[in-house]
């Protein structure tokens, strides 16, 4: 079973997509303003488990798994990658907040959960009152600045877009060596709840999850890098309030800029780096907390 979030419910709610009917899973809990949270690779909605239960003392927390990933529908990937396009996966968190009664709401993504908002914020912005992404620069900008150090660091980038089945037959010969490597190397295997590694271990080794996985990298490598050009070539700005947090420790504060990166694509960025690495909420859950709590206010939703 899931984890969940003391005093939280679980839903699964369906989704009409364009590929057809999606289940996605979420937990929600608390009032006020409604807050999404999405979740990065190879994770679940799981990793929120110590800052939800906080957050939901103020907002109505969403924290969802994104399609393919935790407890959320797998479909095969289409050739063209769409299936787990950035656009196809925001389309569906976005449809499960306004089934859920939210029109309007804040959000906070981390990792590819993080790639999720900006192309949330993006496609429907008129929905989104403010984002915070942790951990990320855009995806364009990160591919198109790629250095060997950032190759080298971020090598699954390139070896999970390789064609299927190569990267899922070799993962799915030993996930949890897999999952100790990629995680491991990052903030070591520690800062994980024996639940929680128990949830990420049982996706990577999911056969349908781990396409999926790959699939969402496949995308972004391809359509949605066509997604993005076409938003940069038509000028096109996210105009709500963007915060960046990244870890201070991580290849994303080696290799890139995350404020200017981000001013690229938005008006009004600011940000901070925080004194741990990617794993912000997991590492640094009561920092991240005074930041949403600081950054996601009433005021900025009149």
């Amino acid at each position: 079973m899931p984890i969940t979030f003391p005093g939280f419910e679980h839903k699964s709610i369906t989704i009409e997509s364009d590929d057809g009917p999606v289940e996605i899973a979420c937990q929600i809990g608390g009032s006020g303003p409604a807050l999404l949270l999405l979740h990065g690779f190879p994770q679940t909605k799981a990793i929120w488990h110590h800052v939800a239960p906080e957050l939901a003392k103020k907002y109505t927390v969403v924290a969802a798994d994104l399609r393919g990933y935790g407890a959320s529908s797998k479909p095969h990937g289409k050739s063209d990658h769409s299936t787990y396009s950035k656009r196809s996966l925001a389309a569906d968190q976005h449809a499960l907040m306004k089934m859920l009664g939210h029109e309007k709401f804040f959000l906070l993504g981390h990792d590819r959960g993080g790639r999720v908002s900006h192309r949330l914020a993006m496609d429907f912005p008129e929905s989104v009152l403010r984002l915070m992404v942790l951990d990320v620069s855009p995806t364009l900008t990160m591919y198109d600045n790629t250095t060997m150090e950032f190759a080298k660091g971020y090598w699954h980038w390139f070896f999970l877009i390789q064609p299927e089945p190569v990267p899922e037959t070799m993962i799915g010969a030993n996930p949890e060596y897999w999952l100790k490597n990629h995680m491991g190397r990052h903030a070591g295997t520690g800062i994980f709840s024996a639940d929680r590694w128990a949830e990420y271990l049982a996706g990577a080794s999911n056969p349908q999850c781990l396409h999926a996985m790959c699939e969402d990298y496949r995308a972004a490598a391809t359509i949605d890098l066509v997604h993005d050009r076409a938003d940069r070539a038509a000028g096109k700005m996210l105009q709500m309030p963007l915060r960046v947090l990244w870890g201070e420790h991580g290849l994303v504060n080696k290799c890139f800029k995350p404020i200017e990166n981000w001013k690229l694509v938005a008006t009004e960025v600011t940000g901070r780096t925080v004194p741990c690495g990617h794993y912000i909420p997991e590492e640094m859950p009561e920092e991240l907390i005074q930041e949403v709590l600081k950054f996601f206010t009433l005021k900025a939703q009149a």
